[in-house]
């Protein structure tokens, strides 16, 4: 990147709302730059803009970037940006670093901050935000109004007001901007709220909870409370995409047989490269060995029938594609809260049926091929051929009804031992099938064979 030009659309003075560059296209250009370089320039930005590109989950490195600040400006551009925000980016910071940049916050947001910062990861407690606007049960709505224009700025969102009890400061009810604007200045807060009770969760609900949730009631925002109801925090619709964004890339790298990657793919190094792909690839290599153990107990079957190892990558590949397909089923189903973990037998209940079904169209449509090469004179399976034919059709039905089964069971295991469903890798349920896979074609060709090839 020109060096010069950056530092001369730095210096500018426009704000972030200038129509030449928007801030999401401020943050695609410091994400161009070292974090060193991002530091400096970020610094000789007004304040106003500066903060906004930080509160930006998109900008890459921010914890470095902020960690190349002199402390004294870090904690001027952190103490203006979200508490939400602040407590991601000093997460990722080194401890020493963390607590530097804690002591430059001003004590209100401190306690913001270390307070968010407590909660486990992803749950509601770790991705709420303490900024929203609150008022007493009290108040009137002309009072609700002038704070509302008070305190906007200050706020992550003001589309909806909590009405709290003035005494045990509960959340007794929600007021929505709308209603706020269409209610008469004299008339009682209570008066234009909702009248059924605001839809809350406790701070340490799952991420993936909340997100139903606020999916489930079309919510802006969702209030996060303590026992006794009291406000803690909201989760706001943006939170949650960011946060299932974050998750849903981590769940695809799993799914593609691999770690998380945990940065955008261009900037992760070549050693962290090879780390997170590494690992799994040997995993998955060392599974498939067992394929070779399969094929050599079988190997005296394979010199009397040669013609049944052309058949080997069908077979393995028609299991292991069954097997994917319902481990993506499932696993998506569970992110959705459409199965749960008690459902697996229901799941079971289906895939069998739907496996032989499947399986026996594949091998209807591997009998036509074998039936249709000969008939043709493209290739001379023997004078057992129809017993070939009938080897291969029922071992695909046998594998592919094994593979829908395994793969749709494995995401429920893994769960109820503890472990990411998504850890049920396309690649893993693959390897796993095309060992069993194999075990079931030989051991149908043995019965039907029996006698004449074998």
């Amino acid at each position: 990147m020109n060096t010069k030009f950056f530092s001369n659309w730095v210096g500018r003075k426009s704000d972030v709302h200038d129509p030449i560059l928007t801030v999401a296209e401020r943050v695609e250009q410091f994400n161009l730059l070292k974090a060193a370089d991002a530091a400096r320039a970020l610094a000789g930005l007004p304040q106003e803009q500066a903060v906004a590109i930080l509160d930006r989950p998109e900008l890459h490195h921010a914890a470095a970037i902020v960690g190349r600040m002199p402390v004294e400006i870090a904690g001027r551009l952190l103490n203006a940006a979200s508490n939400d925000r602040v407590a991601d980016i000093l997460h990722e910071m080194a401890e020493d670093r963390r607590m530097l940049v804690l002591g430059a916050l001003d004590a209100d947001a401190r306690l913001a901050v270390q307070t968010l910062m407590g909660y486990p990861p992803k749950t509601a407690g770790s991705i709420m935000t303490t900024e929203f606007v609150s008022v007493s049960s009290g108040w009137t709505v002309a009072e609700t109004l002038d704070h509302v224009r008070r305190v906007e700025r200050s706020r992550e969102t003001v589309y909806a007001i909590y009405v709290l009890d003035p005494d045990s400061q509960a959340l007794v009810g929600l007021v929505t901007l709308r209603r706020l604007i269409t209610g008469e200045p004299d008339a009682p807060i209570l008066s234009v709220a909702h009248k059924s009770a605001p839809v809350t969760v406790d701070p340490m609900t799952g991420q993936e909870d909340v997100a139903q949730l606020i999916s489930k009631h079309d919510l802006l925002a969702l209030p996060v409370v303590d026992d006794a109801h009291r406000m803690l925090g909201i989760v706001t619709v943006d939170d949650v995409i960011d946060t299932m964004v974050a998750e849903t890339t981590e769940d695809v790298h799993r799914f593609g047989g691999m770690e998380a990657l945990g940065k955008p793919y261009m900037k992760i190094s070549f050693a962290g490269m090879i780390r997170k792909r590494g690992g799994w690839l040997a995993a998955l290599f060392l599974g498939e060995m067992l394929t070779a153990t399969a094929m050599q107990h079988f190997e005296t079957e394979l010199e009397k029938a040669i013609v049944l190892t052309l058949f080997i990558p069908l077979i393995m590949s028609s299991g292991g594609n069954s097997g994917s397909q319902a481990t993506s089923l499932i696993i998506r189903g569970l992110a959705l809260g459409e199965v749960r973990l008690r459902d697996w037998w229901r799941v079971l209940l289906r895939e069998i049926p739907t496996g032989l079904t499947l399986g026996a169209i594949l091998g209807v449509i591997g009998v036509a091929r074998i039936v249709a090469w000969q008939w043709l004179g493209f290739y001379d399976y023997g004078p057992h051929w129809m017993l070939v034919a009938l080897t291969v059709g029922v071992a695909l039905t046998g594998i592919v009804t094994f593979g829908s089964a395994t793969g749709s069971m494995l995401p429920f295991l893994l769960q109820r031992i503890g472990f990411d469903p998504a850890s049920a890798s396309a690649p893993f349920v693959a390897t796993l099938v095309d060992v069993t896979g194999l075990v079931i074609y030989f051991s149908v060709a043995i019965v039907i064979l029996h006698g004449t090839l074998l």
